[in-house]
């Protein structure tokens, strides 16, 4: 036995002595951070791993994508970026990834060892070890970069998208851009995933949908060093962070530890006003841009250098193209890409920051090429008979489509320098690029203008958060009490931050909080973009499309016109039951929360009021003229709008679903909720009971001009019908909301039975009547039927960045 012993352990230890790669064929050799060896006959990696125990960034990635908006995977998608370390356990190494979430930062070791041994941490991958030299050891790389790792299977299967597995088969290591640097290794696989796809997305994009291939990125990334500074998080500030547990933390302290995201930038002379940076921060733009775009994100992105230079910064921001050899994934590289999508969707800014302390180490902006197409198009269709001479006569739409490209690039980069949305921003002269924008339009003389539509430069805001985030404070001054009196300098200058949960329409509160709002008062706006709204339509003609377009693409181009209000409109709902609050923190003098007042909330509801009369939803008879069914190869699209005749234009529809959106928001359930609320507060507020009435009177006892608008009038009844019922079963709001929209539903029943005795819309009423009948005896059975859906708006020309 002994024997036996003895000569497996001989025979392991020369295999492990120097055979392995010597007994590997046309072997090239990568040294860097890592040295690894790549052998062809093979297609395969080998890592060489000197040190054990000793953490490292991992990040993994998408260089290539789907092309599918709604899926969601993107050319240049970044995944997280972990601290990994490799483990020895037997004749294996471990990649384990530590638990960041919960530390002890202390120089007692066995206080920081309990607190490791407290919480489970991850195995992300168990490697044989092939051979041994010296102190370093020899693993296959290669079955781990061809797993799904950014997690591309899932993501199809939670989307419903289909059942999908990685066909090794037709699976392979990348050499392009597998690369070894000094402080960095980059691997690449392309990967190719078999299955079924169950929706039509897939089948949008993949020349075989049975196959999608993509190509995914690994980096393996040497930590910064010790030197960077963490900066505390103000919820006032603008800041993103990263947040974690300290359980060394004095019991009278708090265990939550917050701190800013923010990239490394420290002044070459901290004596001097004004200095240029140690190293600056630099951003690269993809070269496969092409112009005018390439120049106007060049020029947005900027925008941020003038932000700097107000701390005293020279040259600390800078943006340049992409050098033609440099690999966009690679992490010592800041980039802005053009990304390319079947369909319009969000653009996002994205960071990859050392989760130990927030400190970011890339920035990595997509954009989506389709979006600057999107704010042409409203520019078309705001324009008065733009193609009446020709079809050259489109500069002035193409401008505001490049000037909203240089605000979306400020914006996204915005993100990965380490700032969150400002949604208060529109109310305040634009004061933010982290803001979504709607175009700001005017009547000049009567005529559309649009020559404003967007911001030229870097908000009043955008300075105070780069203020607040990159500042360099003398060492005489307590950082903290510097900090803070940035925050209340531009309290005191009337500046405000709110983020993304409190800027949501559906239910929202905040009263300055909105997407794609514009005005220092939202239903002073609403009044504004509903006459900016008639006057288009009343030019919109036939040289709103080029000669030689069929007019199909007439209706598209409408499309945006129909449904400009629809932001603004979500911004004024918002007034009321609406709020007026902030992120205060104690002493900071802000306003904690207080009610909109009574006038305020009066005047929105008057507004959106107008948004369900027959003179807003009508569309001009002698437009309709101008809308015959598609042409053949010209289908309609999620962008179009949606009928119930056929083949034949709906303008009833069109009506339905602009009355839905609006009736939608104004009777949300938290909303009603709030109001009664309010109401029992403060008598002179508005409350649930009077602004049910006042939509039903406005409803169902206006009477209509004519008989189009008696068509469209009978539509916003079905729907206030809908959302009655549905807000009295409604079980997420109050029961006196419940009790008030019964009541409505009665008054409703009512009034119809006075019409009947009229003979007013017999036929009708006795159909109404028999709804809320039924309703009332079997309310349990009542199901909500949707309008048609309103066609894709958001983002205009604009994830929920996503950052």
């Amino acid at each position: 036995m002994k024997i036996y012993i003895t000569c497996l352990f001989f025979i392991v230890s020369h295999f492990l002595s120097g055979q392995f790669l010597e007994k590997q064929k046309d072997l090239e050799s990568y040294k860097g951070y890592f040295n690894f060896y790549y052998t062809q006959s093979k297609d395969e990696i080998y890592l060489e791993v000197k040190k054990l125990d000793s953490d490292f960034l991992y990040v993994h990635s998408l260089a290539t994508g789907i092309g599918s908006n709604d899926i969601g995977l993107d050319r240049g998608q970044i995944g997280d970026g972990v601290i990994v370390r490799f483990k020895k356990a037997g004749n294996k190494l471990l990649l384990v990834q530590p638990n960041q979430r919960y530390r002890a930062i202390t120089e007692n070791k066995l206080e920081k060892k309990s607190v490791e041994q407290a919480f489970a941490k991850s195995v992300l991958f168990g490697f044989p070890i092939k051979e041994k030299i010296g102190d370093s050891y020899i693993i296959n790389l290669t079955p781990f970069l061809l797993q799904d790792t950014h997690g591309v299977i899932n993501r199809l299967k939670n989307q419903n998208e289909g059942s999908y597995s990685i066909d090794k088969s037709k699976s392979a290591l990348s050499l392009e851009r597998t690369k070894a640097f000094p402080k960095n290794v980059e691997f690449e696989a392309l990967i190719t995933y078999k299955g079924s796809p169950k929706r039509g997305n897939i089948w949008s994009v993949a020349p075989d949908s049975k196959l999608l291939t993509v190509t995914q990125h690994h980096s393996f990334v040497q930590l910064p060093d010790d030197n960077y500074k963490k900066r505390e998080f103000d919820p006032r500030s603008g800041a993103l962070s990263i947040t974690y547990l300290d359980y060394a933390t004095p019991i009278q302290e708090p265990i939550v530890k917050r701190y800013i995201t923010r990239h490394r930038l420290e002044k070459k002379n901290p004596q001097l006003t004004i200095s240029e940076a140690k190293e600056p921060i630099v951003y690269y733009l993809d070269p496969g841009t092409p112009e005018p775009v390439r120049s106007a994100l060049l020029d947005g992105a900027k925008w941020w250098n003038q932000a700097y230079e107000a701390i005293g910064f020279k040259d600390a921001f800078q943006v340049k193209m992409l050098p033609e050899h440099a690999d966009p994934m690679d992490l010592r590289y800041n980039v802005i890409q053009w990304v390319h999508r079947s369909t319009r969707g969000w653009s996002y800014g994205a960071s990859v920051v050392d989760p130990r302390t927030g400190e970011i180490l890339k920035g990595h902006v997509s954009l989506g090429s389709l979006r600057i197409r999107q704010d042409f198009l409203i520019a078309q269709a705001l324009s008065d008979k733009p193609y009446a001479n020709g079809n050259n006569s489109y500069q002035p739409m193409l401008e505001m489509a490049l000037a909203r490209i240089r605000q979306l690039s400020a914006h996204e980069v915005g993100h990965t320098i380490g700032f969150a949305h400002n949604f208060a921003a529109s109310t305040n002269d634009r004061a933010s690029v982290m803001d979504y924008p709607h175009p700001l339009i005017r009547l000049k003389d009567e005529k559309i203008d649009f020559s404003d539509a967007y911001d030229t430069k870097i908000g009043s805001w955008d300075k105070v958060t780069v203020a607040y985030s990159y500042s360099e404070f003398d060492t005489s001054l307590d950082e903290k009490t510097a900090l803070n009196k940035i925050l209340s300098d531009a309290y005191t200058k009337g500046l405000r931050f709110i983020s993304d949960s409190d800027a949501r329409p559906q239910g929202g509160a905040h009263g300055l909080a909105h997407l794609w709002d514009n005005g220092e008062n939202a239903s002073t706006e609403l009044k504004n973009v509903l006459a900016i709204r008639t006057k288009a339509i009343d030019n919109f003609s036939k040289d709103n499309i080029k000669a030689g377009q069929p007019y199909s693409v007439l209706e598209d181009v409408f499309v945006p016109l129909y449904f400009f209000h629809r932001y603004q409109t979500e911004a004024t709902v918002k007034l009321i039951g609406g709020l007026n609050y902030n992120y205060a923190t104690k002493g900071d003098q802000q306003i904690i929360v207080e009610t909109i007042s009574a006038k305020e909330q009066k005047e929105a509801l008057e507004q959106i009021l107008k948004t369900l009369s027959p003179e807003v939803l009508a569309i001009p008879e002698d437009k309709l003229k101008l809308f015959p069914p598609r042409a053949f190869g010209y289908n309609r699209s999620r962008e179009s709008f949606r009928g119930k005749t056929g083949v034949g234009f709906d303008a009833l529809s069109a009506a339905s679903t602009a009355s839905d959106m609006s009736l939608s928001l104004l009777l949300h359930p938290e909303r009603v909720s709030r109001l009664v609320q309010q109401s029992s507060l403060n008598s002179k507020q508005i409350g649930g009971e009077e602004m049910l009435n006042r939509v039903v009177n406005t409803v169902f006892l206006t009477k209509s001009k004519n008989d189009y608008h008696n068509e469209i009038q009978q539509i916003v009844k079905s729907n206030v019908l809908k959302h009655l019922m549905n807000l009295t079963n409604n079980n997420n709001t109050y029961p006196q909301a419940k009790a008030l929209a019964f009541g409505a539903l009665k008054k409703v029943r009512s009034i119809l039975n006075t019409e009947k005795q009229k003979g007013v819309n017999q036929t009708y009423n006795d159909y109404y009547i028999k709804q809320i009948d039924d309703f009332i005896s079997r309310p349990e059975e009542f199901k909500v039927l949707p309008s048609p859906k309103i066609p894709d708006g958001s983002p205009i020309g604009s994830f929920q960045c996503s950052f």
